[in-house]
């Protein structure tokens, strides 16, 4: 089977190959070995990218822990108010015919 590169270094991989492996994955590892291109399916966990984010964002799991306990907590949910700016006074309406 034949597969045409584009001049943005795009493949299409052949519906055959891809039937084959049933639910065909996003993603692939891409790995040269002697000379040859080989795609391994790679099925990203979700789990992983949370953690990823949590790592990225400085959060341990003492931050969760607390999370989770503050959470599960019965204290009632903090609900922001939105102050009325100072430059929205309401304008006097004329009564019609007035």
């Amino acid at each position: 089977m034949l597969a045409k590169m584009t001049s943005k270094n795009q493949l299409t991989l052949p519906r055959s190959v891809t039937d084959q492996l049933g639910d065909v994955p996003e993603y692939f590892d891409v790995a040269l070995r002697d000379g040859q291109i080989v795609l391994t399916p790679v099925r990203i966990q979700r789990g992983d990218a949370v953690r990823a984010k949590l790592a990225a964002l400085g959060l341990g799991a003492s931050d969760v822990v607390d999370a989770v306990a503050w959470a599960r907590s019965e204290q009632p949910v903090p609900v922001a108010v939105e102050p009325t700016p100072a430059y929205r006074t309401p304008v006097p309406r004329r009564k019609p015919g007035a």
